[in-house]
């Protein structure tokens, strides 16, 4: 009886495993490798079982046997794919911004040379205030390009320079630009005002016979029916004036519908002039030419980022 309660006891105090060093675990890793070598590799066919050959006496949680982490699957940040969408918006945009810029800076440029050549008072005073006026806009166009470059690189005192010229050729270049704009919108306002209608014409006609009917009176002495066709001749000259206001208040419709559309707006709140609004298109029609080379400095900056 003893011996057997003894006999069941003894298995229960085996020795510990000693914990392997990492000499017997790279020979178990070598004796793998040979295992695996002597198996016949086939493309086709598949192991017998899928269970990876490991030596006895070692488990499959041993880290010398653990196959590695399979690899995170690529990843697209929102980020990447919007700049890939929006690549060629932004290559396309510069070019349009330089193409806006050159075609304003034409205009700019035969605007003033031909304001700067009507000045002249004679053929040679007038080419060479065409030159002027055409230097000085190129001049306008390139340096804000290559003032800012010249920031960059740090040279700050012909940087400012550079910008102290622009700001001169600019304002010279707004300055011939008021000139143009208001010279040619005078010269057609004056040409619609002064065109005939046909209320024009029908109060031009009366206005005649009322004078013609007041000479027949008064051609005796001055009386009561002389008096009366004075009178008459006095309101058909006020209608004629009242249709000829109405003309020249035609002459320059955009004004009209611009002080319209601004009162619709505001609901009343603002009421601008016809000299307001002419003032405001007159500085528009001078300034927008001439920041040609803002733009175009702009456009290579846009490329250079993108």
């Amino acid at each position: 009886m003893a011996d057997e309660i003894v006999a069941s006891i003894i298995p229960l105090h085996q020795p510990k495993k000693k914990a392997r060093s990492g000499t017997q675990r790279a020979r178990a890793q070598r004796q793998r490798k040979r295992q695996k070598a002597k198996a016949p590799a086939s493309p086709n066919c598949e192991s017998p079982s899928s269970e990876p050959l490991i030596p006895e006496g070692f488990s499959s949680t041993d880290p010398v046997f653990a196959e590695p982490p399979a690899a995170p699957p690529p990843t697209v940040t929102l980020r990447a794919a919007a700049r890939d969408e929006d690549a060629p918006s932004r290559s396309i945009s510069p070019i349009l911004l330089r193409a806006a810029a050159l075609a304003l800076a034409g205009v700019g440029i035969a605007m003033n040379g031909w304001f700067a050549r009507s000045l002249g008072a004679s053929d040679a005073a007038g080419w060479l205030f065409f030159a002027t006026g055409v230097a000085s806009d190129l001049v306008a166009l390139v340096v804000p390009s290559c003032s800012a470059r010249l920031w960059q690189a740090r040279h700050r005192a012909t940087s400012l320079a550079g910008w102290a010229v622009w700001a001169m050729t600019f304002v010279f270049a707004v300055t011939a630009g008021v000139g143009f704009a208001s010279t040619n919108i005078a010269d057609v306002t004056l040409v619609r005002a002064s065109r005939v209608t046909p209320a024009v014409a029908a109060a031009q006609a009366a206005l005649s016979d009322a004078m013609a009917a007041r000479d027949r009176e008064c051609k005796g002495g001055v009386g009561k029916f002389c008096r009366e066709r004075e009178a008459a001749v006095n309101e058909r000259r006020q209608a004629l004036d009242t249709a000829m206001q109405a003309v020249g208040q035609t002459a320059d419709p955009q004004t009209d519908a611009a002080i319209r559309i601004v009162a619709w707006a505001s609901h009343g709140a603002l009421q601008p002039t016809s000299s307001d609004f002419a003032m405001l298109r007159l500085v528009l029609l001078a300034m927008l030419p001439q920041i040609g080379g803002i733009l175009l400095m702009v456009g290579r900056s846009a490329t250079r980022r993108g």
